[in-house]
């Protein structure tokens, strides 16, 4: 009789808590946004002062420091990321403070670009996904998962700076909108043509086009079409790392955090996501800190490039803000957190593990 009744309880317990959290869930939309290759040891703690006055890194030591140094780690990481050091914190998460511990990590095993998108959005570490060729992903992703639930097809888009995310969302397959690199904005609003002639005019940068002009694509499209999921990539602070250049790698890292103040205050200007909208914001993979001078690098061969971190704000998420002596997490948690957020439970074709329930879990 006993065993009966255990058994009874868990089987309650397994239906009345997801449809208890979804009774009481208000997130109707999220927005994902990656910084790629952004270092932890900057999000947490600030300027770098020893690759600061290296001056093989930095050719303006005396500028950064002015920008962005401070002897209060506080102060210097605020200095950096405001929006991550006050709104975030005041009433989100922030996960990867591996001093705190609060650890996170990728898990597979390749630590660089495609790898670590393809476990962002298909929560699975595929090894044979060991490239960053333009190659189409075999994998299911969320965002193409979440486009096939009742009320959110059509609604759900992605713009990138790198042009490879056409093959790692698999556009073709997953039939999401994903605009990448310098694509034609095919629409005939005003605003769209004028950023058209920006990034078609503009200096060609390290990469085929700057941040800022993926970011006002972005929220043109946003604007203009409320999609319910929209994802945002970033990517010259991978580009500047790897062309060993600190200063402009942390200009890029600060620029970023206000693209995404002006984003969250663009989402609270608008009754479809006020109030209704998570953002969360993480990385790709992470880089060189045991030897200073592998900041600039990444890969297998590369001690801490697999160490990551999360931010999370939303109506669900409880203002936790610096977590400390966190469970470990994986890059593979979030593709089943993304549906968890709206609902849903990401069950592809290929295995997956278990949402970070404390991200959704209000």
């Amino acid at each position: 009789m006993k065993n009966i009744k255990r058994y009874t309880l868990v089987v309650i317990l397994l239906f009345v808590l997801p449809n208890a959290f979804s009774q009481t869930r208000k997130t109707e939309n999220i927005i994902i946004v990656t910084l790629d290759g952004m270092r932890w040891q900057e999000v947490f703690g600030g300027v770098d002062s020893m690759i600061m006055v290296n001056k093989n890194f930095t050719q303006d030591s005396e500028n950064v420091a002015k920008t962005f140094w401070s002897n209060d780690i506080n102060d210097r990481r605020k200095k950096l990321f405001p929006f991550l050091w006050t709104t975030v914190v005041n009433h989100g998460q922030l996960y990867g403070n591996r001093n705190l511990n609060s650890f996170v990590n990728v898990a597979n095993p390749y630590r660089f670009s495609y790898p670590g998108y393809n476990e962002i959005f298909t929560g699975y570490p595929d090894t044979a996904v060991n490239s960053n060729d333009k190659i189409e992903n075999k994998n299911e992703n969320v965002l193409e998962f979440i486009n096939k639930q009742k009320g959110y097809t059509g609604k759900v888009a992605a713009f990138s700076t790198w042009d490879v995310f056409p093959y790692i969302l698999n556009k073709w397959r997953s039939n999401i909108y994903v605009n990448a690199g310098v694509d034609t904005l095919k629409f005939k609003s005003p605003s769209f043509q004028l950023l058209n002639d920006m990034q078609f005019l503009a200096a060609e940068p390290i990469n085929v086009r700057l941040d800022v002009n993926t970011y006002l694509a972005a929220k043109t499209y946003l604007k203009e079409f409320k999609p319910k999921a929209l994802y945002i990539a970033f990517d010259e602070t991978d580009d500047f790392a790897h062309s060993a250049l600190y200063d402009q790698y942390l200009k890029s890292a600060h620029a970023e955090d206000a693209m995404l103040a002006d984003l969250w205050k663009t989402i609270q200007s608008m009754p479809e996501y006020k109030g209704k909208t998570t953002l969360i914001v993480t990385c790709d993979h992470g880089r060189g800190n045991k030897v200073k001078e592998e900041w600039t690098s990444h890969g297998e061969k590369i001690a801490d490039a697999d160490q990551i971190w999360i931010a999370a704000i939303g109506p669900d998420t409880k203002p936790l803000g610096e977590v400390k002596n966190s469970e470990q997490l994986y890059q593979r948690q979030l593709a089943p957190t993304f549906a968890a957020l709206l609902g849903f439970n990401f069950k592809p074709n290929h295995p997956v593990t278990a949402p970070i329930k404390t991200i959704f879990y209000k």
